[in-house]
């Protein structure tokens, strides 16, 4: 059955989410909601800054030769802040084109700048959200936004937000224990965005448990041949783009959860059951 359509939209929803993809905070301005926009402008804009600063703009120095090109840096978490990697690849590029020595604040900054790509992602499910008026305090529900956040902070955390706990303990487990196993069988070394530039921004989407352990174990010398190196690499990657998976599926049960509230007939808050909605 069709899912009852809000009563009524602030703006487009597609035209909120592409203009915050262009510029964080965009898609807020366009929807009138001033405030909201200038915080996320200055939340992600500002991380991103950060990030740059910190690594003094050599986040792409890390690709090898072979694997420059115009469009390499699509495949890196900074495109969900597409402004912010445009200018960091019309300023920064893929450096001088000799090799130099990278800043020790490197890999934190390197860190902040794709972080903040994937926080603008979740501002662009907020603006779309705004524009559905998906996120109003009327309805009792939990913000789209803010339990797909916590989806990707902590696995499974937007399913137990939702009050769907099971679910999200078994997201959780599941999904960090892949990580884990794959950084256990690589000695660690796929914590590190230089030696794995691409599987490392897969890896990411794992959240907390991923950025805690590249922080405290990550950029390990290696020594020796490592033997499972390659299928722990595949593991830990594996495990975040899994999340992305999860995150969706927080995003379509809150969806049909604020509908539903909308069309007058709300979900219980500690159900885990996915909501039917009337036609």
């Amino acid at each position: 059955m069709p899912l009852p359509r809000p009563r009524k939209q602030a703006g487009d929803p597609n035209v909120a989410a592409l203009l915050t993809w262009f510029l964080p905070g965009g898609g807020h301005f366009y929807l009138g909601r001033m405030k909201t926009g200038l915080v996320g402008f200055v939340v992600v804009w500002g991380l991103y800054w950060l990030g740059l600063e910190l690594s003094d703009g050599m986040g792409f120095e890390f690709l090898n030769k072979e694997l420059r090109g115009p469009f390499a840096p699509a495949l890196a978490p900074e495109l969900g802040n597409l402004s912010g990697l445009l200018w960091q690849s019309r300023t920064y590029g893929f450096g001088l084109g000799f090799p130099r020595v990278f800043p020790e604040s490197v890999h934190l900054g390197v860190m902040c700048t794709a972080c903040s790509g994937i926080l603008n992602i979740f501002l662009m499910i907020k603006a779309h959200a705004d524009a559905r008026s998906l996120e109003e305090p009327v309805l009792g529900q939990l913000p789209l936004s803010i339990a797909c956040l916590f989806a990707w902070v902590v696995p499974g955390g937007g399913h137990y937000l939702q009050g769907r706990r099971k679910r999200g303990l078994i997201v959780f487990i599941l999904l960090t224990g892949i990580f884990v196993l794959g950084t256990w069988l690589s000695e660690g070394s796929n914590l590190d965005r230089q030696r794995h530039f691409y599987y490392w921004g897969g890896q990411l989407m794992g959240g907390m448990p991923v950025i805690g352990l590249e922080q405290f174990f990550g950029q390990p010398v290696v020594s020796h041949e490592i033997k499972y190196a390659e299928a722990g690499l595949a593991l830990a990657s594996l495990a975040g783009l899994l999340n992305i998976l999860a995150i969706l599926d927080v995003y379509g049960w809150g969806e049909r959860s604020a509908l539903r509230a909308m069309s007058g007939d709300p979900l219980p808050a500690s159900s885990s059951a996915t909501p039917k909605v009337k036609a």
